[in-house]
C-alpha cells in the first residue's frame, strides 16, 4: 500500500501566527471587559469578558494542538500526535457548555435584581470587542474550513464576536430607553446560543475520539460494493473509522473463494483502494486474507 500525504509548511506557520495574535489580542480584551464590567456593573460585560477569557484559553489549546499535531510519528508514537487537535476540539466545545450555564445561572439571579448600570463604558468596551473579535475571525476563517481544532477556536471568536454586538445594541437600549433587565436577556440569549454551538462541536469530536463510523459512510454499501469484485467471497469484521479529520481507516477481513496467491491478492487490494478512496473517501486500508477460514462472517464482530 503507497501513501501520498503532503504538508503545506507555509500554511501551517500562518495559522501558528494567526492563533498567536488572536491570543494576545484576546488577552488585552479580557482585561478591558473585567475592569469595565467591574466598574460599570453590567453582567452581560463581564459575561462577555468570561466568554473572551473561554477564547483564550481554547486559542493557547488550539495553538499547542496545531504544534504537536506537526511531530512525526515515532516507535512510541506511531500514530504521532495527529489526535491532538481532535481533543483540543472537545476540550473547547466543553468548555462552551460549562461557561454557558454558569452565565445562564448569573444572568436569572441578575433578572432578579435588576441593577442600575454605567452604560457609557459598556458602549464603549463593547465596540472595542467587536473591533478585535473581528479581526481575529476574520484570521482564522479560512483555515476554519478545514480543520476542527481551528473550527472550535473559530467559533469561540465568532460567538463572542455576536455577544459583543449584542452587548452593544443593550447598552444603547440601555442608555437611550433605561431597560436595564436587557443586560441579563442579552446574557441568558448569549448563553443559550453558546450551548447550541458547543454542543455540536462537542458532539462531533466525540465521535471522532470514540472511532464512530462517519456519518457520510455507509459500512453496508462498502461490504456490498467489495463483496461484488471476483474472486472475494465476503468481508467482514469490518471497522470503519477516522483518525483526524484527514485521515479515514478501513480495517476488515476478506474471505476469497480460492486460495489466491500473494501477488494476486495485492492486485485485488489496489483495486478495493482505489474504490474505496474514490467512492468514501477512505484513505487508509488494512485487510487480512483469509481462505476456507472457520471464524465469524459478521460485517460486524465483537472483538
Amino acid at each position: 500500500m503507497t501513501k501520498t500525504h503532503a504538508h503545506n509548511h507555509s500554511h501551517q506557520k500562518r495559522t501558528g501566527r494567526n492563533l498567536l495574535f488572536s491570543i494576545v489580542l484576546n488577552i488585552v480584551i479580557t482585561v478591558a471587559q473585567v475592569i469595565g464590567g467591574l466598574l460599570s456593573g453590567s453582567l452581560s460585560l463581564l459575561s462577555d469578558a468570561l466568554h473572551n477569557f473561554s477564547d483564550v484559553l481554547s486559542l493557547i489549546v488550539s495553538y499547542f494542538a496545531n504544534r504537536l499535531a506537526k511531530k512525526e510519528a515515532s516507535i512510541k508514537r506511531t500514530f504521532g500526535f495527529k489526535r491532538a487537535e481532535i481533543m483540543a476540539a472537545f476540550i473547547n466545545a466543553a468548555s462552551l457548555i460549562i461557561i454557558a450555564i454558569f452565565l445562564v445561572f448569573e444572568a436569572v439571579e441578575r433578572l432578579q435584581n435588576p441593577q442600575e448600570i454605567s452604560v457609557g463604558i459598556v458602549i464603549i468596551l463593547s465596540i472595542v470587542a467587536i473591533l478585535g473579535n473581528g479581526l481575529s475571525v476574520l484570521l482564522l476563517q479560512k483555515d476554519s474550513k478545514v480543520n476542527m481544532n481551528m473550527r472550535s477556536a473559530y467559533v469561540h471568536l465568532l460567538t463572542d464576536l455576536m455577544a459583543s454586538v449584542a452587548v452593544l445594541l443593550g447598552g444603547l437600549l440601555m442608555r437611550f430607553y433605561e431597560l436595564f433587565w436587557i443586560d441579563s436577556v442579552l446574557t441568558f440569549a448569549i448563553a443559550v446560543y453558546l450551548i447550541i454551538v458547543g454542543y455540536d462541536l462537542l458532539r462531533k469530536s466525540f465521535k471522532i475520539l470514540m472511532l464512530y463510523t462517519p456519518d457520510t459512510i455507509e459500512v453496508k454499501e462498502i461490504v456490498a460494493t467489495i463483496n461484488a469484485l471476483p474472486k472475494v467471497k465476503s468481508i467482514h469484521h469490518v471497522h470503519v473509522w477516522q483518525l483526524n479529520e484527514e485521515e479515514t481507516h478501513l480495517e476488515a477481513h476478506i474471505d476469497f473463494s480460492a486460495d489466491i496467491p500473494v501477488s494476486e491478492f495485492g492486485e485485488i487490494l489496489h483495486t478495493i483502494e482505489a474504490i474505496v478512496h474514490e467512492k468514501f473517501e477512505i484513505n487508509h486500508v488494512t485487510l487480512q486474507p483469509e481462505f476456507d477460514k472457520e471464524d465469524s462472517k459478521d460485517i460486524i464482530v465483537q472483538d
